[in-house]
C-alpha cells in the first residue's frame, strides 16, 4: 500500500479524480453524492471545522441519525480531525461519560435535533456544532467560530482518524484509537477478500457507530471505487424493496439481521430470491450454519462469514469467495493481519491445538488510549491477544471455540455484564446481582440476570426490568431477571458467570398458561407469527422465545397497525410477555378512546352537548 492510499482524504481525493461522477453515497429521498462531490464536501468540512477551531488531533463526537449524512460526516470529520461516532440510543448519563472520557473538542448533531447528547455537552461545556443539510444532499457545519485550529489541514497517514469504545470485563469501556493507516489497511484487506471493484454497490444496513458498518460497508466500498447505499435503519420488511430499487451487488450484516431477512422472505413463501447480489457477508457474531444454508438457497449466492473486532479496524479472518473452499461454522483464513494461536505464556501453538487467538499487522490499533493496564494484558511481543479461543485446522482455517473473557456478545454488541450488575444493585430491594449469557437462536447470546432480594422484599420482575431500563439503554438490559435464593459460586468462592445458564436453567423455565383475554390471544398469536414458533402462552417471554430488537419492531408495527395505535419499540422491552403487553395495550387503547371522545365532544356546540347529556 502506497502512502497515497494510507489516509482517508488521500483515498477520497484519488477517487474524485479517477471516478468523478460515479455514485459514492446514496439513500432514499436524497440526491446521491458522486465521488467528486464527496471530496468537495470533505474540503468544505475542513475549512469550516478549521474556522471553528478544530483540526488534526481534536476529538469530535458525532451523534446523528442513521443514514447518508452520518456516513459522510464520519468520512469528512475523520479526514480533518478524530471522529468519534456515538450510539444515538444512549441516555444522557452515558453521553456524559463518553464526551468526558473522549475529552471531546466538540459535538456534532443535526440542526434542531433534541438529543440527550446536547444536554450532556452543555453540562460539560462541550461546544455543539449543528449539521445543516443543503438541498443537493451535502451539508454545512454551523457553530461558534474559534480562534483557529492548532493543526489545520487534512489528516496524514499516522494521525488517529477514529476513536471507538469497546466493553471490557469491567463496566468501564476501553478507548480504541485507530489511525488513518489502520482504517485504510483494513478497507483494502476487505476489498481484496471480497474482490470489490468500482462496479460494486453495497447495501448498508449496519449502524454507523460500529466498526463493521464504518469500515466494511462504507470505507471498503469507497476504497475499491464503488458506492454505498445508506439505509436509515434496518427493517426486514423493507429489504426486498431495497434490493429491487437499488440493485446492490452485496450487503454485510450481523446474524440477527440475516435471520430476520430469511424469516421474512421464507414467510412469504419465496424459495428463491432473484436479485443483483453476487455474495452476502456476515460478521460480528457467529453465523449458524443453518442460516448460512438458508440464505444461499434463497438468494443462490455464496455467504461469506468473517471475523472482526474493533481493535483490528474490523476484519481479521474471512472465508474466501468461490471457487475456494468455504467452511460453515468457521471464520475462514487470515484476511489481513497475521493470526497466531498462543498458549498462556504467549508462545505460538501448533495447528489443531486450541489456545488464545492473537493478531498483529498494519490494521491493528497501536494500543488502548490512557489504559496501561489493559495494554499490558492485551499486547505481548508485538501480538495483540483477542480474548477469544480457537484453533487452526490442517487447511489453515480458523475455528473459534469460545472466549476467555466474560463479555457477552449480544448480536454483535459486546456488553460488560458488570454494568448490568451495577444497575440492578442500585435497586434498594436487591442484595446480590449477576448478569450472564444464555444461548439465543438469532443473537448468539442474550443477557439474563439473577438477583437475590433482601428478606421480605416485595418486588416483581417487571419492577426490576423497569428500574434497569431507566438506567441502561434497551440493548444492554437483560431479557429475563430471575430471583434466586442464592447465586452459585465456584470452588474458590467466586461467582463464575460462564456456566450459570446451565446451573440456573430451572429458574428460567415458565409454566404454559393459556391467554386470559382476547387481547392476550392477539399478542400470543403475533409472537408466534413473527418468531415462527408455536404459541407459547401468556407468560412466554418474547426475547427468551428467540425474539430480538428487529423482530420486536415487527411485532409492535403489526399490532399498532391492527389496533390503529402508534407503539414505540421500547414498549416490548419493558413488557415482554403477552400478559404484560396486552394489559398495556388495553390501557393505551382505552386512553385513545377517551381522547377521541373528548375531541369529538369538543367539536359539538353547547346545545348539542347539553342534548347529548340529557
Amino acid at each position: 500500500m502506497t502512502e497515497s492510499d494510507c489516509s482517508i482524504p488521500a483515498l477520497l481525493a484519488k477517487n474524485a479524480a479517477r471516478y468523478s461522477s460515479r455514485q459514492a453515497i446514496a439513500s432514499e429521498g436524497v440526491e446521491p453524492l458522486s465521488h467528486e462531490r464527496l471530496w468537495e464536501q470533505v474540503q468544505r468540512t475542513m475549512e469550516q471545522m478549521n474556522c471553528l477551531g478544530i483540526g488534526r488531533g481534536d476529538r469530535v463526537a458525532i451523534v446523528l441519525p442513521q443514514g447518508p449524512e452520518l456516513a459522510v460526516a464520519f468520512l469528512a470529520v475523520a479526514s480533518v480531525a478524530i471522529a468519534a461516532p456515538l450510539n444515538p440510543a444512549y441516555l444522557e448519563k452515558e453521553f456524559a461519560f463518553y464526551l468526558g472520557d473522549l475529552r471531546a473538542k466538540s459535538l456534532i448533531v443535526m440542526v434542531g435535533d433534541e438529543t440527550p447528547a446536547r444536554l450532556a455537552a452543555t453540562a460539560l461545556g462541550v461546544p455543539v456544532i449543528e449539521l445543516v443539510l443543503r438541498p443537493n444532499g451535502s451539508f454545512d457545519l454551523s457553530g461558534t467560530p474559534g480562534t483557529g485550529a492548532a493543526q489545520p489541514g487534512l489528516a496524514e497517514a499516522d494521525d488517529v482518524a477514529l476513536v471507538l469504545h469497546t466493553s471490557g470485563t469491567t463496566s468501564r469501556p476501553k478507548m480504541v484509537p485507530l489511525t488513518q493507516r489502520n482504517l485504510c489497511a483494513s478497507a483494502r484487506n476487505i476489498g481484496s477478500t471480497l474482490e470489490l471493484s468500482e462496479s460494486d454497490l453495497c447495501l448498508n444496513v449496519m449502524p454507523l457507530f460500529h466498526i463493521h458498518g464504518l469500515v466494511a460497508c462504507v470505507l471498503a466500498s469507497l476504497a475499491a471505487g464503488g458506492g454505498t447505499i445508506c439505509t436509515t435503519g434496518f427493517n426486514a420488511d423493507d429489504f426486498p424493496g431495497w434490493l429491487g430499487t437499488w440493485k446492490p451487488t452485496w450487503y454485510s450484516a450481523v446474524p440477527t439481521m440475516h435471520q430476520a431477512i430469511l424469516a421474512h422472505l421464507q414467510g412469504q413463501g419465496r424459495s428463491i430470491m432473484e436479485s443483483s447480489l453476487r455474495f452476502i457477508r456476515s460478521s460480528s457474531a457467529a453465523l449458524p450454519p443453518s442460516v448460512m444454508m438458508g440464505l444461499e438457497n434463497l438468494f443462490q449466492v455464496p455467504v461469506i462469514e468473517s471475523y472482526g473486532m474493533t481493535e483490528a479496524a474490523h476484519q481479521m479472518a474471512s472465508n474466501p469467495l468461490p471457487p475456494r473452499l468455504r467452511k460453515p461454522g468457521c471464520v475462514g483464513l487470515p484476511a489481513g493481519p497475521e493470526i497466531a494461536i498462543l498458549d498462556e505464556a504467549g508462545d505460538q501453538m501448533e495447528a489443531g491445538t486450541t489456545g488464545e487467538i492473537a493478531i498483529r499487522g498494519e490494521n491493528v490499533t497501536p494500543g488502548y488510549h490512557g489504559n496501561p493496564e489493559a495494554n499490558a494484558q492485551a499486547f505481548h511481543l508485538g501480538w495483540m491477544r483477542t480474548g477469544d479461543q480457537g484453533f487452526f485446522d490442517a487447511d489453515g482455517y480458523l475455528f473459534i471455540t469460545g472466549r476467555l473473557k466474560e463479555m457477552i456478545n449480544r448480536g454483535g454488541e459486546k456488553l460488560a455484564p458488570r454494568e448490568v450488575d451495577e444497575a440492578l444493585l442500585a435497586h434498594p430491594m436487591v442484595r446480590q446481582a449477576v448478569a450472564f449469557a444464555v444461548p439465543h437462536p438469532s443473537l448468539g447470546e442474550d443477557v439474563v440476570a439473577a438477583v437475590v432480594l433482601h428478606p421480605g422484599a416485595d418486588c416483581t420482575e417487571a419492577d426490576l426490568r423497569g428500574f434497569v431500563l431507566d438506567r441502561l439503554p434497551a440493548f444492554k438490559a437483560p431479557s429475563r431477571i430471575i430471583a434466586v435464593p442464592d447465586i452459585p459460586r465456584g470452588s474458590t468462592g467466586k461467582i463464575q458467570r460462564i456456566g450459570l445458564a446451565r446451573q440456573l436453567g430451572a429458574f428460567l423455565a415458565t409454566a404454559h398458561e393459556e391467554p386470559a383475554s382476547p387481547m392476550e390471544k392477539r399478542v400470543v398469536d403475533m409472537f408466534s407469527e413473527v418468531l415462527g414458533c408455536p404459541p407459547a402462552g401468556r407468560q412466554g417471554n418474547f426475547f427468551m422465545l428467540g425474539g430480538d430488537s428487529l423482530r420486536a419492531t415487527q411485532v409492535l408495527t403489526r399490532l399498532g397497525r391492527s389496533l390503529s395505535l402508534e407503539l414505540p419499540t421500547p414498549l416490548l422491552f419493558r413488557m415482554p410477555t403477552p400478559a404484560l403487553l396486552a394489559a398495556e395495550l388495553e390501557r393505551i387503547q382505552a386512553e385513545k378512546e377517551l381522547d377521541d371522545l373528548a375531541k369529538a365532544l369538543g367539536r359539538l356546540s353547547t346545545e348539542e352537548r347539553a342534548e347529548l347529556l340529557d
